[in-house]
């Protein structure tokens, strides 16, 4: 071990935390470690030297930065999904969507920004600038997908359609210039006719997946805290596939990224995934971008007359590569949005240095040049995300708030309706009853009145058209109407049900059909455990102000793994149950969170908030 690791790793810790500490938002973490290896680096300080340990862990972060990149493709975007099997509510969904879906959108991006490389790569050619078409080509048409994906992270939009849109055409950008170096190098290097053996990468993910398909199923059932199977598995699928894309010519990142997309498909658990990111985001990758940085000699290459004339030139040509890409972008999103994600496509260095790699050791470029095309690189990892930052506004699809439609106005769906509008829902009250109406008309929540409880006449009026629905009527109604919304294709439906009648089936066949349903009877008996149980709660549930019960799904990864007592906000809220996998969990201090726990707790509105969206975040690590 030599002290330019400690520095480096030093730095790597560091690092996000400068970020934060002076507020630098519009600086991606990967690229400000670029910049902190440029820094320590033969560039600066040259406070850190490259050398074996450093090289591997260099490798091993951009392998597993193309891994943990193919895995977090959203195959379902690649599913046409059958409309004879949709519910009539999904049918309408989907027709009311936009055409252009993410990856249609992401292709024609993707195809309009190829035929701007091919011609930039023509006028360099013509121009005398850089002779090398296609190695021009490949060049101008990469998008660096290591950066894209941590700024989709850290904006949490990797789950919705403009972040998965963005994501596929980063994937293209990588993956497309990736597989065309393999046969250019092949070419170039007299190997053409072993290019069939590429296609041994992909025979072997296709055996890992047919051998593995139902690893995961029962997974849960030979796993040990000391055995970490899952860990182990997908680190043997990326070494195989890392191994063999090497011993066939290929690129070792292509070995990796073909590993995450079979990992991805064998349908690991959200533990298992968030594990891999917190190894590739939390240990290898940092050092791959710190020490491309290190890497760099700038003077040197500053000091060359043609590179500096080469270095505009090249940022240029990246840049204008990517733009046309807008006309693409807005085929599905506003313009304001497409213009940013095509500033953001821009950004490119991960396959670039790999790309300039090959081509020096096929004696197929200068050092001048490689440094040039390098640095141009850097700058546009710079101004691409900054950029984005500045530009990106949510989408409207994006800020829909959750629908709540209730049937029955009464003194207890009135009060509940306003808090749920205070908290943000959208929420709407249903009555044909005249005298309920005038009553409730002027509170403050929509309260609507009906000629007709029918259920078709519900459907054509669209009333059904919600995320959740709540029936408040007298339990026969409510039993038709829940059973017409679920076969219509409502996901939630809350119904009330009073039945006391024992040899009566109604609550069976509602519980059958996936929908939730109270009564009084049940409500009475928590409320008098919880009594016993946690007289602070009943204050909570008996008098209410501004402290109620909230409900939140743990996705935010940063909470995973944490006791209940190490909670930042513990102090702020109490946590009176948790529900995990449909089993209730008493909690305590020690009690640990877990991806996708559903947390029942009390707080006062204004800070429990901020903490459910802070534990309902996504992406976040």
């Amino acid at each position: 071990m030599t002290l330019s690791l400690v520095v480096v790793t030093l730095a790597i810790f560091a690092t996000p935390m400068l970020l934060s500490r002076f507020k630098i938002s519009v600086l991606p973490t990967s690229v400000a470690e670029v910049i902190v290896g440029i820094i320590l680096g033969q560039s600066c300080l040259h406070l850190v030297k490259m050398n074996t340990v450093l090289d591997y862990l260099s490798t091993l972060g951009v392998i597993f930065l193309m891994f943990l990149s193919g895995m977090e493709i959203d195959f379902s975007l690649f599913k046409k999904n059958s409309k004879s099997q949709m519910t009539p509510l999904e049918l309408k969904q989907a027709n009311a969507q936009p055409k252009a879906s993410p990856l249609k959108t992401a292709v024609v991006a993707y195809i309009l920004s190829c035929v701007t490389a091919v011609v930039l790569a023509v006028l360099f050619k013509v121009s005398g600038l850089f002779s090398n078409f296609m190695l021009a080509t490949i060049l101008f048409a990469t998008v660096s997908l290591g950066v894209v994906i941590s700024l989709l992270k850290e904006n949490e939009l990797l789950s919705k359609p403009f972040g998965q849109t963005l994501l596929l055409f980063a994937v293209l950008g990588e993956v497309v210039p990736l597989l065309t170096l393999t046969v250019y190098s092949s070419i170039y290097s007299g190997k053409g006719e072993t290019l069939w053996l590429i296609s041994l990468i992909f025979i072997a993910a296709a055996l890992f997946l047919r051998h593995f398909h139902k690893f995961f199923s029962f997974y849960d059932q030979i796993n040990k805290a000391t055995t970490q199977l899952d860990m182990r598995l997908a680190f043997f699928i990326i070494i195989t596939l890392v191994v063999i894309a090497e011993s066939v010519g290929a690129e070792n990142i292509l070995g990796a990224f073909v590993a995450g997309i079979v990992v991805k498909l064998l349908q690991p658990e959200k533990e298992t995934q968030r594990k891999l990111d917190s190894i590739g985001y939390g240990i290898f990758i940092p050092y791959f971008f710190v020490l491309t940085g290190v890497k760099l000699n700038i003077p040197a290459l500053l000091a060359s007359p043609k590179t500096l004339i080469l270095i505009p030139l090249f940022f240029i040509a990246f840049t204008v590569a990517k733009l046309p890409a807008y006309f693409g972008f807005k085929t599905r999103f506003t313009k304001q949005n497409s213009r940013a994600a095509s500033m953001l496509a821009t950004t490119t260095i991960t396959l670039v240095l790999a790309t300039l790699t090959v081509a020096q050791q096929l004696h197929a470029i200068t050092s001048q040049q490689s440094g040039a095309f390098i640095l141009a690189g850097i700058l546009t990892c710079i101004f691409g995300p900054m950029m984005f930052n500045k530009m990106y506004k949510p989408e409207p699809e994006d800020e829909k708030s959750t629908q709540v439609r209730i049937i029955g106005a009464n003194f207890i769906t009135i009060p509940a309706a306003q808090q749920l509008s205070n908290d943000g829902y959208d929420v709407n009250v249903y009555t044909d009853n005249q005298t309920d109406y005038k009553t409730y008309r002027n509170s403050r929540v929509k309260v609507n009145l009906v000629k007709t409880l029918d259920a078709d006449e519900l459907i054509k009026q669209e009333i059904f058209d919600t995320d959740i629905l709540v029936l408040a009527y007298n339990s026969e109604i409510n039993y038709h109407l829940a059973l017409s919304a679920k076969k219509y294709g409502v996901q939630e439906v809350l119904t009330y049900i009073e039945t006391r009648d024992p040899n009566n089936t109604m609550e069976k066949e509602l519980e059958e059909a996936g929908i939730d349903i109270v009564n009084n009877f049940s409500m009475d008996v928590n409320v008098l455990r919880t009594a016993i149980e946690s007289p602070s709660m009943l204050q909570v549930l008996s008098h209410g102000g501004n402290a109620r019960i909230y409900e939140v799904t743990v996705t935010n990864a940063r909470y995973a793994g944490l006791e209940i007592q190490e909670l930042p906000f513990i102090k702020d809220i109490t946590i009176s149950r948790i529900f995990r996998n449909r089993r209730s969990i008493p909690p305590h201090g020690s009690t640990r969170i877990q991806l996708n726990d559903h947390l029942i707790f009390s707080g006062e509105r204004d800070v429990v908030q901020k903490i459910r969206k802070s534990l309902g975040r996504l992406n976040e690590e």
